[in-house]
């Protein structure tokens, strides 16, 4: 193992500096949080009299007990994400583990938890976003009960793990476990499901092919097997050393998952007060761990949704961090994955091909991941170079592979598949913008031509239909930034801006809304900030307008003289109709709170 890169290095530095004050400030919070004994030694007797009254005999013995520990459960169980229905009979699991080892399991909270595959396009998916700041707020609803000398949380998705992670740095004097459930076994080729949608789009295929293929696609329990945000996700949350090793891509209802899950239940226990090797996550979350879990992100080409996620996330934590620190490290980090769609490979063609034990013994083998941290595994990230398997039916670790299985979708840092992590940071008089370039040819990746502006992502396919579109554009579709409509994902322009490209049209797309980097071939400025709706220049872009993306240089211009723009007047949509209808009414106050997408698109004041 080489000593760490000096940009790594430089990067990390840096953030310490800028997180001095806060993250004093908040590692004295936690510090006052923690007690000389457990939490609910401290409750009055009626207090604790309701916090155990469903318990059985034996474990109201272990919570009048004070040495035993009591273990919080946060679930975001629910029958709508694939990847969630394993859940259900986690608690139950759970609290056999605990039992097992002298310890006592209960169900704090549950979470909200969207199914963006569902809601994408529909009204629904303006809550996507903001559900993540409620799923904290949930979170920390249960853990208030100040019951728990330590907390196990059951989330993958989306929204799920950001939210959960800010509630549990909130309460970080705890220490902390995440316990993933992995993804469904692979159905059919993303490669196919993309060519269907795209005839779908041309007419050239019906709805019941579309239907058929999708479901082909989304088949089963577990994770959808695309590299999108849920698995991002995981991948980032193993390297930061928040699950146990190797334990994010073992498929749902395996002897090795219920063993994993077992085992995540009792490491808990190791790390509270009365364990005598107390690491609260608080402790274990510092600038090391946070620069990982970018690293991580980049040199997969994981989703842009984590470009602000990891911005709250990391601020629960006192610690700030920005887009200049993604795009500093992007120049460092090479691009070791390619996982759909960043390539034909699903997440479980990673998995057999090495998965995070060889990507992280390829990262430390370069300098490029910071070994020297605390992981609920213990300390030191090499840890994370091994890979769990039962020997004769007894959980077990084992080195992983020191090379990869399939070079088409692992490969090493001396041979990567770009010199530049997966995503850029784009920045010009249009504000700053990100991209994910790790899916777009290298051509592709510049383009000058006239805007072509939406309001709606919904008008995108009348024009695509009505032949507007066929000539090289840049697509603006603005008003999707969070104060606007709460940032619903806009996956739904991608088969038709993907057929054009095919017809030979040069085409990007420029929006203040989100697409979680699924973006595959067609390059895509998107969380431009400041937002259109908050006085962005991009209220004042018209049709015919030239603009000029440059992901390579990350330049973002548009090209209009300063005085001509300076006399425009920015345009103002009326947007109330997106404001009400599947409950977006009830979230008027907080989405008038968030902030900017560099800033976490966040309505919590941490």
């Amino acid at each position: 193992m080489n000593s760490v890169h000096p940009v790594i290095a430089r990067v990390t530095q840096r953030i310490i500096d800028r997180s001095a004050e806060t993250r004093a400030a908040y590692l004295k919070r936690i510090d006052a949080a923690r007690s000389k004994t457990v939490q609910r030694a401290k409750l009055a007797c009626g207090n604790l009299a309701h916090g155990f009254a469903t318990c059985q005999p034996d474990d109201k013995a272990s919570l009048k007990n004070m040495v035993r520990s009591n273990i919080a459960i946060i679930t975001a169980y629910n029958d709508m994400l694939s990847a969630h229905q394993p859940y259900e009979v986690y608690p139950d699991k759970i609290r056999r583990a605990l039992n097992q080892v002298g310890a006592v399991g209960q169900v704090a909270g549950g979470v909200p938890a969207m199914c963006d595959g569902v809601t994408q396009g529909q009204d629904g998916m303006e809550l996507s976003l903001m559900s993540r700041d409620i799923i904290a707020m949930s979170s920390a609803v249960g853990l208030s009960h100040n019951m728990f000398d330590g907390a196990l949380f059951l989330g993958i998705c989306d929204k799920i793990i950001p939210g959960l992670v800010m509630s549990a740095l909130s309460f970080g004097h705890l220490p902390a476990l995440f316990i993933p459930a992995g993804p469904m076994s692979s159905g059919l080729p993303n490669k196919e499901k993309v060519r269907v949608r795209q005839l779908y789009a041309e007419g050239k295929a019906d709805r019941h092919a579309l239907l058929e293929a999708e479901a082909a696609s989304y088949h089963g329990i577990g994770t959808c097997t695309f590299y999108g945000t849920a698995n991002t996700n995981q991948m980032v949350m193993e390297v930061m050393g928040m699950h146990l090793p190797g334990s994010s891509f073992i498929h749902p209802d395996t002897p090795l998952r219920d063993a994993l899950t077992d085992a995540a239940a009792r490491q808990v226990t190791r790390l509270t007060e009365m364990s005598g090797n107390y690491l609260p996550l608080g402790k274990l979350v510092d600038e090391k761990v946070v620069v990982n879990g970018i690293v991580a992100l980049l040199a997969t080409g994981g989703s842009t949704n984590l470009t602000m996620h990891m911005v709250a996330m990391a601020r629960a934590a006192g610690i700030q961090i920005n887009w200049d620190d993604f795009s500093d490290l992007s120049e460092a980090i090479p691009l070791l994955c390619r996982i759909y769609p960043n390539g034909p490979a699903d997440i479980n063609q990673f998995q057999a091909s090495g998965g995070v034990a060889l990507l992280v013994r390829e990262l430390l083998a370069h300098g490029l991941l910071h070994e020297d941290v605390h992981t609920v595994a213990g300390f030191g990230l090499q840890r994370y170079t091994q890979e769990p398997w039962l020997e004769n039916g007894q959980l077990a670790w084992r080195d992983g592979p020191e090379a990869s299985l399939d070079d088409k979708v692992i490969a090493r840092v001396a041979q990567p598949f770009e010199q530049h992590g997966g995503t850029r940071v784009l920045q010009g008089n249009l504000g700053r913008a990100v991209m994910k370039t790790s899916a777009v040819p290298a051509d592709n990746q510049i383009i000058t031509a006239p805007a072509v502006v939406f309001e709606s992502q919904h008008d995108v396919l009348p024009a695509f239909e009505a032949g507007e579109l066929n000539k090289d554009c840049v697509v603006v579709v603005r008003f999707q930034g969070p104060q606007a409509n709460g940032m619903p994902e806009l996956h739904k322009l991608m088969p038709p801006l993907g057929v054009l490209m095919d017809r030979g049209f040069k085409v990007a797309l420029v929006t203040d809304g989100r697409l979680s980097g699924a973006s595959g071939k067609v390059p895509s400025a998107i969380h431009v900030t400041p937002e259109a709706y908050t006085g962005g220049l991009l209220a004042k872009v018209q049709n015919g307008d030239t603009i000029r993306v440059n992901g390579r240089t990350g330049e973002l211009e548009l090209q209009v003289d300063p005085q001509v723009l300076h006399e425009r007047v920015a345009y103002q949509p009326d947007l109330s109709a997106e404001h009400i209808g599947s409950g977006r009414e009830l979230f008027g106050a907080l989405r008038s709170q968030l902030s900017g997408a560099e800033q976490g698109a966040c309505c919590i004041k941490f």
